[in-house]
């Protein structure tokens, strides 16, 4: 099977430290109380925050999240697991748009921790969907409604992680939402 994986919120941690992050830089350093929807995935979109704002927190705090984040729980080895069973595994994520130094530094983690498995790694990824279709992924799996859905509606099976506030996906057949990679494995051997 070809498996599509997003990075953070899914592999990585990352997300809750973002949201850890975007919240003391919004109350100390900007002295605002600018949170829209918490239930918004991407942090430019939880704040009311000016496009300058977004890239000098993205500049100053990003690469430090990135090298703060710890695997998900159970990721890594379900992940060794799948690669095991003879899955090909495809990192598609949008990591590295704002930042090119990201991608060295998350294939650094993976090299170090023994997380070198990937098939094939897409950095810089805003339309997954089209990635999913040219490579012919199976099933993505990723943490964001809108990507979720997208990459759905392009008639590919997506597993919706959820691990933060987030909004719902309703009434999608190509849509499953999951919570944990223990689940995630179970439900990749319902489907194959």
């Amino acid at each position: 099977m070809k498996i599509g994986i997003d990075l953070d919120g899914v592999i990585f941690d990352s997300e809750k430290l973002y949201r850890v992050y975007t919240e003391l830089y919004d109350m100390i350093e900007l002295g605002k109380n600018s949170k829209k929807d918490n239930r918004e995935l991407k942090f430019q979109d939880r704040f009311d925050w000016t496009d300058e704002e977004k890239d000098n927190f993205l500049d100053e705090y990003q690469p430090e999240i990135i090298s703060q984040a710890n695997y998900m729980p159970g990721a890594k080895m379900i992940l060794k697991k799948l690669k095991e069973e003879g899955n090909d595994l495809y990192i598609i994520t949008a990591r590295g748009i704002h930042n090119e130094q990201i991608i060295e530094i998350t294939k650094n983690i993976f090299k170090e921790t023994g997380m070198d498995i990937f098939t094939k790694c897409y950095w810089s990824i805003l339309d997954k969907a089209k990635v999913c279709k040219d490579e012919n992924i199976d099933i993505m799996i990723d943490d964001s409604k809108y990507n979720s859905e997208s990459i759905a509606n392009a008639g590919i099976k997506t597993i919706y992680m959820k691990d933060a506030p987030s909004y719902d996906i309703i009434d999608n057949p190509n849509v499953v939402t999951l919570y944990n990679w223990g689940e995630v494995y179970r439900y990749l051997h319902e489907i194959n």
